[in-house]
């Protein structure tokens, strides 16, 4: 959907993997890139979302899934003033993503792909250290689960790949999913 004061529609880019596996890092990497190409963009941390929107939500299955549905909703507003979105958030479970890429429906899923060893050995919080030893409970990754995206328009595995060339997989993927648009636009 493009709204009238953008040049272009707006897009959700949700991506999607393991704490630590990097999903932040890239969306803070990709903003100032694409404000410098001239697009309106929003970065949604989902670690944010949960410590204001859904600060009255748990861990169990039902409070995710309502999550990553606060955070789809909150997405498809700001897609339908034709920005495009940046979305870091685990969002574990296929329905609820799949749920959220249907109310949107301009998305692009990006699957951050960190194997857990690897996310345990960053483990920029000790939120690992911390499930680990039985601190915290229904730790994705840990002892509830991480269902992968089946068929991601991007995948990034931040183990092998420098931030630089996942950014840019990512950015490829946004110009190329915003290009019919655009290329329609005549200058004024």
């Amino acid at each position: 959907m493009q709204h009238a004061t953008s040049r272009h529609r707006g897009l959700a880019v949700w991506f999607t993997g393991l704490s630590g596996a990097g999903k932040t890092t890239l969306c803070h990497a990709l903003e100032p890139e694409l404000r410098a190409l001239g697009y309106s963009v929003h970065v949604l941390d989902g670690e944010d979302i949960r410590r204001h929107l859904s600060r009255d939500l748990g861990y169990s299955k039902a409070d995710r899934d309502k999550n990553v549905l606060r955070l789809g909703s909150l997405a498809r507003t700001l897609v339908r003033q034709g920005a495009i979105v940046l979305v870091a958030a685990i969002s574990p479970y296929h329905e609820a993503r799949s749920r959220v890429r249907e109310h949107i429906g301009a998305f692009l899923e990006v699957y951050v792909n960190a194997p857990v060893e690897a996310c345990i050995q960053r483990d920029p919080k000790r939120l690992y250290a911390r499930a680990l030893a039985g601190e915290i409970r229904n730790f994705t990754g840990i002892d509830d689960p991480y269902e992968p995206p089946l068929a991601p328009e991007v995948e990034c595995n931040t183990e092998v790949e420098s931030c630089e060339e996942s950014m840019r997989k990512v950015l490829a993927a946004i110009r190329n999913a915003l290009q019919p648009v655009s290329a329609g636009l005549i200058e004024a």
